[in-house]
């Protein structure tokens, strides 16, 4: 009850619209319990007693009732059809919303196959809800109370034994439409992992074929595939197993009719005309019976979607969670933390612990460590992508628990090693942050980050798409345009998460000279994980196991025995190396020739 209340808000707006909807379907319904009323003064009046003026007025009768009946049916389907994809669009509107408003620590709970099967399947079910469930279940309930109203005023006795094997039908259904529900819930959660494994592989292709693993996917796809046929085989089976039942009651209650009917004819008490017109009213009232029944299995699945839905978005997004009030001014990007600590689960261990630094404009502050020694997830509390356990996070002075998200954010610019592009234009993909960008300060923007040279070989330039994530492009040069987008935003505060350690030496070097015009007066926070590019950093933190263990300098960490000292000595012996093994490679490749 509450799924339906709830999804009653979104029919208000159209209350009118519904209005005449179910206006249309009662007289749809008059229009049906008309035909079969007609049977009587055909059989009675037209061939009984050979009334010619009949012969006339009953074809005419049936003509104009169902011309009527055809237009007063296509403005019901019309008008539920207009509500039902008004209200989707809403609720899809509503739901992507409210996705894209959610934290990062939802996404990286939910699957993206889940969210994108919340967003077409289960929307989709909605859909068929809206379309065909709320029309036959306004115009056949309607047509059923008509054509049982013809019944009764025909021979009340006859109606009785019509409807009296009805109840038998009700139990059933019932019990099959809660199993439906159940199932429905089911083959949701497998559409979900069947998108999810499809979006998975697709964005992997390469990783895939490299490793020659397109027979094992197939099969592995096969499988969900498989175990969803066999869900939809079984609410199938459950949903079709209602009408053998309708069916055999309906004969039963015809039976009956026969039986008790032509006792009447017999005995002079009943017309040929009132009993045909009593049979044709039966028979079309059991149609209205399965439809309903149809109509109920549906409901039930769209129900279980509906309850997806609104579970997630009843979850709170970022927007409704945000306490932040002010507005964060034009700041010159001093960042603070003072006695910072976070957890992922509350009840797990603390992954970052008693963290405290200052960083001004002009610093470049660069974090090093192992993997999941805590270096990224530091920097994502800049940005309140995480909330801290403990502690404060101030930018000049300024607590970020107090400014609205969208403020604090605005002044923050990311540059990741894995640059996201979408398949927009050039133009577009570099203006992402400042969409009313003109075209003369997009073009600053992608000089300053050494990108103009080849987006003017473009075959349309700057308005050339980018298709799949710009995978047409190099490295080097989604990385030029990562940067020109952050330059275009230009944010005091910047973090960079090693953006050139998958770059050859030719691109990390363009890339490192458009680096220099981004970093220079701001604020920037750099994710190292090869010291050769932090030796200038005005300040480096060591992170192991959540803690700042060392801090200082390049040329201080190296006279300090320490872990900072280790990996380094650690990265240069590798690169000796390497040189070595190139060396000698080279050498056994002059002998050979």
């Amino acid at each position: 009850m509450k799924i339906f209340l709830r999804l009653a808000t979104y029919f208000k707006p159209y209350r009118l619209h519904l209005a005449g909807a179910v206006a249309c379907g009662i007289l749809v319904a008059a229009l049906s319990a008309a035909h079969a009323w007609l049977v009587k003064p055909v059989l009675d009046r037209l061939f009984i007693e050979k009334d010619a003026r009949m012969l006339v007025l009953i074809p005419v009768a049936i003509c104009g009732v169902t011309v009527l009946k055809g237009l007063f049916q296509y403005a019901h389907a019309y008008l539920v059809r207009w509500v039902g994809t008004r209200i989707l669009e809403t609720i899809q509107n509503d739901l992507y919303r409210h996705i894209v408003f959610m934290p990062i620590d939802h996404h990286m709970r939910h699957t993206t196959g889940d969210l994108l099967s919340h967003i077409s399947y289960d929307t989709q079910m909605m859909q068929v809800a809206f379309s065909s469930v709320i029309k036959d279940l306004v115009q056949q309930s309607f047509t059923f109370v008509a054509l049982a109203g013809v019944l009764f005023y025909q021979n009340a006795m006859l109606a009785t034994i019509a409807l009296i094997g009805l109840p038998l039908v009700i139990y059933p259904l019932v019990r099959f439409g809660h199993r439906l529900k159940r199932l429905a819930r089911s083959l949701q959660e497998t559409v979900g992992d069947m998108t999810g494994l499809l979006q998975e592989v697709l964005s992997g292709i390469r990783t895939m074929k490299a490793f020659g693993r397109e027979e094992a996917e197939a099969a592995r796809f096969a499988g969900k595939n498989r175990l969803f046929r066999k869900k939809v085989m079984r609410a199938m089976a459950i949903s079709e197993m209602s009408r053998p039942i309708i069916e055999i009651v309906a004969s039963l209650g015809i039976a009956g009719i026969v039986w008790y009917g032509g006792a009447q004819i017999f005995a002079g008490t009943m017309t040929p005309g009132t009993f045909f017109s009593f049979m044709a009213a039966a028979m079309m009232m059991y149609a209205p019976v399965k439809t309903l029944s149809a109509a109920g299995h549906l409901l039930q699945q769209a129900t279980a979607a509906a309850e997806r839905i609104f579970a997630t978005m009843d979850q709170p997004n970022e927007s409704q969670r945000d306490r932040g009030h002010r507005t964060l001014p034009e700041t010159c990007g001093v960042v603070r933390f003072e006695n910072v600590s976070f957890r992922y689960d509350a009840a797990g261990p603390a992954t970052l612990s008693d963290i405290s630094f200052d960083a001004k404009p002009g610093d470049v502050v660069a974090l090093v460590g192992s993997s999941g020694a805590g270096k990224s997830t530091l920097v994502n509390l800049i940005p309140r992508f995480f909330e801290p356990a403990a502690g404060e996070i101030t930018i000049d002075g300024i607590s970020t628990r107090e400014v609205t998200l969208a403020s604090l954010r605005s002044r923050i610019g990311i540059v990741s090693q894995e640059v996201i592009l979408f398949d927009r234009t050039v133009h577009d993909n570099i203006a992402y942050g400042c969409p009313t960008a003109s075209e003369a300060a997009v073009r600053t923007a992608a000089e300053a980050a050494y990108a103009h040279l080849f987006i003017e070989k473009m075959p349309q330039g700057y308005q050339t798409v980018l298709t799949k994530g710009g995978m047409n492009l190099s490295g080097g040069e989604r990385q030029r345009l990562a940067i020109a987008r952050a330059l275009l935003t230009n944010p005091p505060i910047l973090i960079l998460d090693e953006a050139t350690s998958a770059l050859d030496t030719e691109s990390e070097w363009i890339v490192r000279k458009a680096m220099m015009n981004l970093v220079a007066n701001r604020t920037t926070f750099v994710i190292a994980h090869r010291l050769s590019t932090i030796q200038r950093a005005t300040c480096i933190l060591v992170v192991d196991r959540g803690r700042i263990v060392q801090r200082g300098r390049h040329d201080e960490l190296l006279r300090d025995s320490g872990y900072y000292r280790r990996i380094h000595q650690m990265q240069f012996r590798e690169d000796d190396a390497s040189i070595d093994d190139e060396g000698t490679a080279q050498g056994d490749r002059g002998q050979v020739s």
